[in-house]
């Protein structure tokens, strides 16, 4: 069996190497379907891969001497830090020696380098980031969650059509409902952005556009897709991460508060535990960045080594379902 090779962005994101080697070596002893490519400080990751057992055959390390900050900027970063580890493990994507990349890195310059190393398809005009967060029904895409906050009506409309084929191969449902994000469902609400996409979306074939849909009815699972600029999508990325923090952190403060609430807690704790799980918005894995010549895969910056486990493994579908080589078919040709 061929396996995916993943190149792992390992001094990106704030807990590395530590948590980025860990979750590759989780990964592979987890799955026989991965191969990882550890590209970073040859010396620290070795260092991090001394403390566990592995098949060494699974997992390499191709050395890089810089980092790319969070600090830094982003064009100026993948133009002048040819060496680090991200633009290394983009140039592996690139050049065909790994299938894909994942770092929980700098977000501007895997954006960046997204475009200028891995490249875009030929006639994307805006590859989008597209996260999944989760709902009654089980998950939504939201795109654009960050990688294009001055998008035009036709960029939405591609955003539609890469998440639909994304939603459908991933999640396994035929002709997913598309819808866009706006202030009402009402056909005269919106910005001018929103009004002036509308009949795009509407002329558009080869996506199942339902109308737009409120905020509101996001958790419900209104919609498969949700499409919006990356200012609206990444707001709305932030809350529902700090809102799933805080209302589960408050509830167990509230339930550790006495004696009566404690044995109140063990009652309900199963049920707790499934709802926790429900609207645990890192249990998909990462961001892929759609409509590259290659997958890229942007995961949280504070991703802990089970949420680089995810992203790894969530690589193997995107592979396997030829979601590039699909979008390439319906958009590109």
């Amino acid at each position: 069996m061929e396996k995916v090779v993943i190149a792992l962005d390992a001094m990106g994101g704030d807990y590395a190497p530590e948590q980025t080697v860990k979750g590759a070596v989780e990964a592979v002893n987890s799955s026989d379907e991965i191969r990882v490519i550890l590209v970073g400080k040859q010396d620290m990751i070795a260092k991090e891969l001394e403390k566990y057992e592995y098949a060494k055959e699974d997992i390499e390390v191709v050395h890089a001497s810089e980092i790319i900050d969070m600090g830094d900027v982003p064009t100026v970063a993948i133009k002048d830090k040819k060496d680090s580890s991200l633009v290394v493990a983009m140039r592996l994507v690139r050049e065909g020696k790994a299938d894909a990349l994942v770092s929980a890195g700098s977000t501007g310059a895997v954006l960046v380098g997204g475009q200028l190393v891995v490249g875009r398809l030929k006639g994307i005009k805006r590859p989008p980031l597209a996260p999944f967060i989760p709902t009654t029904k089980g998950f939504s895409l939201l795109i654009d969650c960050g990688a294009n906050v001055d998008a035009r009506p036709e960029h939405l409309v591609q955003f539609a059509q890469m998440g639909s084929i994304y939603y459908e191969n991933v999640m396994g449902k035929k002709n997913p409902t598309v819808a866009l994000l706006n202030i009402g469902t009402e056909e005269e609400k919106g910005n001018q952005l929103v009004k002036d996409t509308k009949p795009l979306m509407k002329e558009c074939k080869n996506i199942n556009y339902i109308g737009s849909v409120e905020a509101r009815e996001l958790v419900s699972g209104a919609a498969d897709v949700i499409v919006c600029e990356a200012f609206v999508g990444n707001v709305v990325l932030k809350f529902f991460e700090g809102l799933a923090l805080t209302l589960f952190g408050s509830l167990k403060e509230g339930l550790m508060s006495s004696t009566r609430t404690k044995l109140g807690a063990l009652l309900v704790k199963p049920a707790l535990k499934g709802l926790k799980n429900q609207f645990d918005t890192s249990s998909q894995g990462g961001a892929p960045l759609l409509g590259l010549k290659g997958l890229v895969v942007k995961a949280h910056g504070n991703s802990s080594s089970k949420e680089i486990e995810i992203a790894l493994k969530q690589c193997i579908s995107f592979k396997k379902q030829r979601i590039n080589e699909k979008i390439k078919e319906s958009i590109c040709d």
